[in-house]
């Protein structure tokens, strides 16, 4: 833990990373990109353990219990909730992907 909360990634998440890790490298056929976003994304859950708390919560009721993380240097970003000193990533998305179809399915 880095910073003043502790961050739990879920198996969607890691999921999610592989994912878009995958079409990187396979269809792609971009190493550098693939690594840049795993770093991008480890940087990312740093800052997350420093910022949890101060980010502010959706505004779609349905989803109002979470909060959003974008990455630095790429159009990608984390839903997270807050629990006690915990900041819990539920999943990550790119920017093009509908949220609302994926979190309301």
């Amino acid at each position: 833990m880095i910073g003043n909360y502790r961050v739990i990634v879920t198996d969607d998440v890691q999921n999610d990373l592989d994912n878009f890790v995958y079409y990187l490298l396979v269809e792609k056929l971009n190493e550098q990109a693939a690594k840049a976003l795993l770093d991008d994304y480890d940087a990312s859950i740093d800052r997350l353990s420093e910022v949890a708390g101060s980010l502010k919560h959706l505004e779609d009721p349905e989803l109002s219990e979470y909060r959003k993380l974008r990455l630095t240097k790429h159009d990608y970003y984390f839903l997270y909730r807050v629990v006690g000193n915990n900041a819990i990533v539920d999943r990550m998305f790119h920017d093009l992907q509908d949220l609302d179809k994926a979190m309301k399915a």
